[in-house]
């Protein structure tokens, strides 16, 4: 029996039939590749990768593609200019987030440079060769953060995840501001963990996206069962001058691990959404994830469905 047939349920989201796009023989000496970025980027598509090499260092790589699925992906980890820590490796991360804000490009992505608890790091770019990172953003431990993709009353925004030195059996969402993208403050619990799929904590996933109604924000929520944690993927809309107060949230997830892919490899059973690209024309919506910390996949549904799902659907 396919794995198509075995799915009984009738899902939001369509996944990719060329999935995974991306795993451990896309790029030389990779070991694992998911939890990626990705962006319109000139006539194709440009992103920042999490790869873990054969060694299990964590670095991040730059690539480019025509069609969003064929990646070329340069070997060499990125290299950072501007504020990068002396006490760790430059170019090394992961779960690396992408927001356009005007006419840059602005990575985030958790790393290690303030001793063995995660932070928050944070770099521009223009043509993703040349990043020039700024000063950790929030405080640490911090282990998840995407930026909002205009300023909000006259100020940066910022999604993030307060953390510990350890795998964080907590985590809620929280909004915060800035004027330079450096001095955060002005912090505001946005939701926190739930019952079901989000008991265990949640963090924010791509980009938010400016609908009619507020912010859309796909997310992902852990549970922590007999066999270890397992991440699946909301969705919420936010208020559009006040983000931290939620219009609607989903009760029930939107994607769950399903597929050999997303349940079996190095971290079973993750569905950690991280990227998306809208057609604003047909409204479809591509989620790019990461599934079981091994491989880049794809999902699609319409972004007017995602919406009328999640107000359906709501706590």
């Amino acid at each position: 029996m396919s794995e198509k047939q075995m799915f009984t349920r009738n899902p939001l989201f369509t996944r990719n039939p060329l999935n995974p796009i991306l795993g451990p023989g896309s790029v030389a000496g990779a070991a694992m590749i998911s939890n990626s970025a990705v962006v319109p980027f000139g006539k194709g598509y440009a992103g920042v990768f999490r790869i873990e090499s054969e060694s299990l260092m964590m670095e991040l790589h730059a690539g480019f593609s025509q069609d969003g699925i064929k990646w070329d992906i340069n070997p060499k980890t990125i290299k950072l200019t501007g504020k990068v820590p002396k006490t760790t490796p430059a170019g090394s991360g992961y779960d690396p987030r992408i927001t356009k804000i005007g006419d840059t490009h602005y990575v985030t992505w958790c790393y290690y440079p303030c001793g063995q608890g995660p932070a928050i790091g944070m770099a521009s770019t223009k043509d993703f060769k040349k990043f020039n990172q700024l000063a950790e953003c929030v405080l640490p431990f911090n282990r998840n953060a995407v930026l909002f993709p205009r300023k909000i009353g006259g100020q940066y925004a910022i999604l993030h995840r307060p953390s510990d030195n350890g795998h964080t059996p907590f985590g809620d969402l929280y909004f915060a501001t800035s004027s330079d993208l450096i001095h955060w403050g002005e912090h505001h619990l946005v939701f926190g963990r739930a019952g079901g799929w989000q008991s265990c904590k949640v963090g924010a996933g791509p980009t938010p996206i400016e609908i009619k109604e507020g912010w859309l924000v796909l997310y992902h929520g852990v549970i922590n069962t007999c066999n270890g944690f397992v991440y699946s993927m909301g969705g919420a809309i936010l208020d559009r001058n006040e983000p931290w107060k939620v219009l609607h949230r989903t009760k029930r997830f939107m994607m769950t691990p399903e597929a050999s892919y997303e349940r079996v490899g190095f971290v079973p059973n993750v569905v950690f959404p991280t990227a998306t690209l809208l057609d604003d024309k047909t409204g479809k919506l591509d989620v790019y994830y990461g599934s079981a910390d091994t491989y880049v996949c794809m999902a699609s549904a319409n972004i007017k469905d995602v919406i009328a799902f999640i107000k359906k659907n709501r706590m």
